[in-house]
């Protein structure tokens, strides 16, 4: 099955001095969730959320053995029904705070909002914490008969499942209670030292003072110098920085360590294994097939791009270099939306109807702007409400693949949205799937649409250079956390350990025709991930290699593909991955199955080097 060819490339337009305008660029409007931190309506929420989960707390503590054995009001599928909506009300005051903390994590006001709210969804919490910790002292036998003799509570029965995993690692009351209390002061204090440090970071370059996101677009820019410059600018304020972060990591790793102590984990990466339901053994299987094909991924792309360039040995500035002759123009973000909105629609008409709504009902950030959080993301939100996408648009054709990226996240929350407050999150692993695949319908879009040589090799080449980010990068970046948290294990990392842990998976994985340089050896302190979601990284990697196999099926399906597609999105967190790839003829505990999706890479690797003789 092969995709429609007549959407034309983006549109590159320049006014007549030569600079290509962006066009407007919308802003979100997150008085959908709030019209402001100061309204009677957010204030009340706040009030009603603290004086529900007391009065839940009272109700239900204690009663939940009793209430399992029982139906209707009394029974524990009207506990869960009042636990889910609570979940969503605390969950929607949690992403306006959040939201507006980092529309603008500069603004003092924005942290106060964000901080208080924190601290009040804590103490909120605080009151619910009992309910899982009690039903997971429930007997199998009794939650089994309660899920299977009424209807309200089998409705939760993924959710209770998933619960009873958590069970070998709960604490007892008491314990589980001050490692809530304690989060605002020790890993959520961290997390929010790093971003603000990380927004005012500046980084001087030719008499300009750059924020991150505008210093690492230079990485891409066509003059060599520019980006030699942007490279030199970046090491050095990292290193005039290097106390606060590695203080950060340290200390956060360390309380991961001690978590994980009480809580039994055996290995470091366990707990974020049991949050992702994905087992040790495929996130290994997955590591050691993609540290395996580094020789015939990225280090094979990386001799070829050097020989473009007209190098021997490429700078590691120049990594992300445009090939020579690319057209440097910039897309205007219209030309950017309809270009991820006719390939989404060209999937399904109901995708892209899905993915329209972000653009008409202002559900998008896309201006980079001072303050605002670096990078890009789609927040769920809540099931009562809709998904927000934040992304900082300069323009550039990866700008596209991020919009596309996150669209396709968008398009999946609304989806998941329709099981409620307590299954709609799908785990990380399966998370990336829509946002990769979504990149992956735009890409083949506009490759199919060009038939210039020169544009198509290009084309392919910054394909290949994403999946490398996202495979190769993303498992080196994993293979770093897990060299990290192991050597924290027997003391305080000084910057210069850190900094030979970060340069040893980087050699290995960029390979020799990439020359790592002074100054390289700090670029790990700006990497988010690290901080907020210790082993995050691996999700994109599987993610990735799932979608190459699943686009495989698709290319070659003759019906029914859609339909089985927009099925295992609105599972959103009911199902394990196994259950939801088995309709493909996928399996990921397969050793063979990232083998496939790792060819995918090699394949187009081998288009361009067929290009390239031409």
């Amino acid at each position: 099955m092969t995709l429609k060819t007549s959407i034309p490339l983006p549109a590159f337009s320049t006014d007549s001095a030569g600079a290509a305008p962006l066009g407007d660029l919308p802003t979100w409007k997150l008085s959908d969730l709030y019209p402001s931190a100061d309204s009677s309506e957010y204030k009340q929420a706040l009030e009603k959320a603290a004086s529900d989960a007391k009065a839940f707390e009272a109700k239900w503590k204690g009663k939940l053995e009793a209430a399992a054995k029982l139906s209707g009001d009394q029974g524990l599928g009207a506990a869960l029904k009042e636990y889910e909506a609570l979940d969503d009300l605390l969950g929607r005051i949690g992403s306006f705070a959040g939201l507006t903390y980092f529309s603008d994590t500069s603004n003092p006001a924005n942290g106060k909002i964000y901080g208080d709210a924190q601290s009040k969804l804590t103490d909120m919490s605080s009151h619910l914490l009992f309910f899982a910790l009690e039903l997971n002292r429930i007997d199998d036998a009794t939650i089994d008969a309660a899920i299977a003799n009424d209807a309200l509570t089998g409705h939760y029965k993924p959710w209770l499942v998933d619960l009873r995993k958590d069970k070998p690692h709960q604490l007892d009351d008491s314990l589980e209670q001050l490692f809530l209390e304690k989060s605002m002061t020790s890993a959520a204090a961290f997390n929010r030292l790093f971003d603000e440090t990380m927004t005012d970071l500046r980084f001087e370059l030719d008499g300009k003072s750059l924020a991150l996101e505008e210093t690492l677009n230079l990485l891409q820019d066509p003059d060599p110098e520019t980006r030699k410059k942007a490279a030199q600018a970046l090491s050095a304020t990292f290193k005039n920085n290097l106390r606060v972060f590695t203080l950060i990591t340290n200390t956060l790793a360390k309380d991961k360590e001690i978590s994980d102590r009480w809580r039994k984990f055996e290995d470091i990466a366990d707990s974020r294994h049991l949050a992702n339901r994905v087992e040790r053994e495929v996130v290994d299987a997955l590591a050691q097939a993609v540290t395996e094909a580094y020789p015939r991924l990225s280090h094979r792309y990386y001799k070829m791009k050097a020989k473009w360039l007209g190098m021997e040995q490429m700078n590691y500035w120049d990594r992300n270099a445009p090939l020579p002759d690319t057209s440097n123009a910039v897309i205007p973000w219209e030309d950017a939306k309809d270009t991820v909105l006719s390939a989404y629609g060209d999937f399904a008409p109901e995708m892209a109807d899905i993915a329209r709504r972000f653009f008409d009902e202002e559900w998008i950030d896309a201006p980079a702007r001072p303050g605002k959080a670096p990078g890009a993301f789609a927040h769920p939100t809540v099931p009562s409400a809709h998904p927000y996408v934040l992304v900082n648009y300069l323009g550039k054709p990866r700008d596209v693949m991020t919009l596309a990226h996150e669209l396709g996240h968008g398009v999946h929350q609304v989806l998941a949205g329709g099981q409620g407050a307590l299954m709609c999150a799908t785990p990380l692993t399966l998370a990336e799937t829509a946002s990769v695949f979504g990149e992956m319908l735009t890409f083949r879009k506009l490759l199919d649409g060009t038939r210039d040589s020169k544009e198509r090799k290009a084309m392919l080449a910054r394909k290949v250079e994403d999946m490398i980010n996202t495979v190769v990068r993303q498992i080196a970046f994993y293979e770093f956390e897990r060299k990290v948290h192991t050597a924290r294990k027997e003391g305080e990392l000084t910057a210069e350990q850190i900094g030979e842990l970060w340069l040893s998976v980087q050699e290995e994985s960029l390979g020799p025709a990439i020359k790592i340089s002074e100054g390289y050896e700090s670029w790990w302190t700006y990497i988010p991930h690290f901080i907020h979601s210790p082993f995050y990284v691996y999700a994109y990697a599987f993610g990735d290699c799932l979608v190459n196999s699943l686009y495989a099926v698709y290319q070659n399906a003759e019906t029914g593909f859609q339909d089985k597609y927009f099925e295992l999105l609105k599972a959103g967190g009911t199902k394990h991955h196994s259950e939801l790839l088995k309709p493909f003829g996928l399996d990921a505990t397969d050793p063979s199955f990232w083998s496939k999706g790792l060819s995918m890479i090699e394949g187009l690797i081998d288009e361009l080097e067929a290009l390239d003789k031409e």
